[in-house]
């Protein structure tokens, strides 16, 4: 794949130095990235505050709130509340200084303020691409007095810039998301001002600030579990909008808050792991430094799409030096409704051959290669990962690797690194100092210990496990699962059991980003029971994630098309997995589910009759035609975000060769889909290419939208358009 597709290419002719500003207050300065233009408002009695963000103008608002929000303890909020605006340091920090610089490509800005009363001093550092309307953002606080200093909850970033001259507040919508295991990536649209989020109790009138909000919040490392750290506030008027993302394996939180009325009327806060939520909080000695967890977010005048798209190219952005699976490796995995964690010689190669036939370049053995037990009961007994010799005989796992290879495949293999079995040996080989603990014990889930990442033993084994695979077997991709969550940390070593937590989750991105630099070839499948974990801080690091375990064909649609809000279109890995049981029509259903991202293969083809083979050859082909334009594409749906309860669901990914049009249809056999394809657009563009063997579909233009009927198929059907560029 061409890389400039996904990465932009950006020309520095020498890195710059910062050049610090200070000017005497009140003022105002600016940061013009290229792209995005922040305008931020200092004073000499208020934080400094973003009071304008725009990729077009230089609107400015007259919101109040800071950039920063901290609390440390015995000095919590300046007004009492539960949320994490109004917080008591952050109240009083005040601007010291603002330096701009570029490095390694990269604009950036430094903002510094300090707060007399406890000595200290914050700084937040925003960090861009200057040909995009987004930025990643981090605040750090250090020290500067001479006794110790508890923090309670650090924001990464905070902004209240939302409403603008002339716009009204009733016109914002909130787009945010659900994650269930096997019902991930569910968008929700709302009005911000109503009866389910925030009201309008005429604040000025009473003299009183909201002390409302929508909150969204995740424990533990199970970090989209429930609610998702990606959202949107978009005008739908305007179309001026918003997106922010928190990038962390780990506890976090983000509120939109009720604040007073018109231009000050909203304030958006993201923040990591903080006590209340968390049970975090750090001990900051004199002279040292804390820096919160990063976030990102963009902006757009286009609406809840235009932002999703900069988001997208924000993450390329920040992915830029990622290489390992630059073409999208086409793997097929023998779990999902395969042979679910059940492998053995005798099931694998024959669906070695097939897969290999199909045209797949990778193999992955999923769970269980490494369980010699009698009843296969492998859950409590993983850590050590050696190769079963009752599931491989004859020649063992290297016989079944060799076969692989032999059919022309790159090998891959399944592991749950991370966690230790509390029947393995190596449960009794490592300290205890090497697992999560709380008083004293190993924190213990579902029969599984949790490997402490602080600790060398831990990393040890996990570097020899990883060094011991690859040189025995060649491995080419990694399946990296993790099916069980340690609760709210550990306080081993820790000041506070949420503090653990978050030294754990950072020594864990560490560890792996130099496994990867160590092999930094082979590619890597961010798994956790499905997509439990697909915040960005992992997928930053990871080559694509896998979207959910779920095994209902007819279900998935709205996961994969829900995916790339969250998500790189190229890192959704979809399952399709065909069985010789299921009709043509169901066949192609799930080969688009798979065509719809990043193409994750399944199924037992060594079952299927030719005709059926045909259906899922066929798509494996038009993966490798179409997969470098899913890799420099952005989303849209043409028929509102998809819902799971809908009969139609759609996904438009658009690239720089043509857009890719992928429909799903559950109802009946005369329901009529109405798509919104945009304007200039007409049916005589729409070329169907996935599946090419099964009757078309009807095709014809209604009023300002696109329709296809499907008329004569029953059951579930789908199809793939693609309309070209020019």
């Amino acid at each position: 794949m061409d890389n400039t597709q996904t990465s932009p290419t950006i020309t520095v002719v020498a890195e710059q130095e910062p050049e610090e500003s200070v000017a005497p207050l009140p003022f105002r300065f600016e940061w013009n990235t290229g792209q995005m233009r922040l305008t931020f408002t200092a004073d000499t009695d208020l934080p400094v505050i973003l009071s304008g963000v725009s990729d077009t103008d230089s609107a400015v608002t007259r919101t109040m709130q800071p950039i920063v929000e901290l609390i440390a303890t015995g000095d919590g909020r300046s007004r009492t509340t539960t949320r994490f605006t109004n917080t008591g340091v952050g109240s009083r920090l005040r601007y010291a200084s603002h330096a701009e610089s570029v490095q390694d490509g990269a604009a950036e800005l430094e903002v510094v303020q300090r707060d007399q009363h406890t000595g200290l001093e914050v700084t937040t550092k925003f960090t861009a691409s200057p040909v995009l309307a987004a930025a990643r953002v981090k605040t750090t606080v250090a020290n500067t007095s001479a006794t110790p200093v508890i923090l309670e909850a650090v924001s990464s970033f905070s902004a209240g810039a939302f409403v603008y001259p002339g716009e009204s507040t009733k016109d914002l919508l909130l787009h945010s998301g659900t994650g269930e295991q096997l019902a991930e990536f569910r968008w929700t649209t709302q009005a911000l001002w109503s009866q389910e989020n925030l009201a309008d109790f005429n604040s000025a009138d009473m003299n009183q600030p909201g002390r409302g909000g929508v909150e969204k919040v995740s424990t533990s490392t199970w970090s989209t579990a429930r609610a998702l750290p990606t959202g949107a506030l978009e005008n739908k008027v305007t179309g001026r909008s918003f997106a922010w993302q928190i990038e962390h394996n780990g506890g976090w939180r983000w509120e939109v808050d009720n604040v007073r009325e018109d231009e000050d009327s909203v304030a958006l806060v993201l923040l990591g792991p903080e006590d209340l939520d968390h049970h975090w909080s750090h001990k900051l000695e004199p002279a040292e430094a804390f820096t919160s967890v990063p976030v990102s977010f963009a902006v757009s005048g286009a609406g809840f799409v235009g932002v999703i798209a900069e988001l997208t190219r924000h993450r390329r952005w920040l992915r830029r030096h990622q290489n390992a699976d630059t073409s999208s490796l086409l793997v097929f995995n023998d779990y999902m409704n395969t042979i679910n964690g059940d492998p053995t010689t005798e099931k694998l190669l024959p669906l070695i051959q097939e897969a290999a036939a199909a045209g797949a370049e990778c193999f992955c053995i999923d769970a269980g290669w490494y369980d010699d037990t009698a009843a296969g009961d492998w859950w409590p007994s993983v850590g050590e990962w050696v190769p079963s010799a009752r599931r491989f005989p004859d020649g063992g796992l290297a016989r079944v690797v060799s076969a692989i290879r032999d059919a022309g495949m790159g090998v891959g293999i399944w592991l749950e690194p991370e966690v230790i079995g509390v029947d393995s040996p190596v449960a009794q080989q490592l300290p205890d100092g090497a697992f999560l603990q709380r008083h004293g014990q190993r924190v213990t889930e579902h029969q599984r210990y949790f490997l402490d990442l602080r600790h060398p033993a831990a990393r040890a084994h996990l570097d020899a496990t990883f060094d011991r695979l690859i040189t025995t077997f060649g491995i080419d991709f990694f399946k990296l699962d993790y099916n069980v969550t340690p609760g709210p940390g550990t306080d081993f070593e820790a000041f506070s059991v949420g503090a653990g937590l978050l030294g754990h989750n950072r020594a864990h991105l560490e560890w792996f980003a130099g496994l990867r630099r160590r092999y930094p070839n082979v590619v890597f499948e961010n798994c956790s029971s499905g997509a439990m974990r697909a915040d960005f801080a992992m997928l930053e690091l990871f080559d694509f994630q896998s979207t959910s375990d779920q095994e209902d064909f007819r279900l998935y649609p709205a996961i994969a098309a829900g995916a790339p809000v969250q998500m790189l279109p190229e890192q959704a890995g979809n399952w399709a997995y065909p069985q010789s049981w299921m009709t043509q029509e169901e066949i192609a259903f799930t080969m688009v589910t798979g065509l719809s991202g990043r193409l994750y293969a399944s199924g037992y083809l060594n079952r299927m009759n030719s005709d059926q083979l045909e259906l899922v050859h066929d798509a494996y082909r038009q993966f490798k035609v179409i997969r470098n334009n899913i890799a420099a594409s952005t989303p849209s749906w043409p028929a509102g975000l998809p819902q799971w309860y809908a009969d139609t669901i759609a996904l438009t990914l658009s690239g720089p060769e043509a857009d890719l049009l992928y429909v799903w249809n559950r109802g009946d056999e005369n329901s009529e889909i109405s798509l919104d394809l945009g304007d200039g657009v007409h049916t005589g563009q729409l070329v169907e290419i996935y599946p090419r063997t099964l009757a078309p579909w009807d095709v014809t233009d209604g009023p300002g939208n696109t329709v296809l009927m499907r008329p004569g198929i029953s059951g579930a059907t789908a199809r793939v358009y693609t309309i070209p560029r020019g």
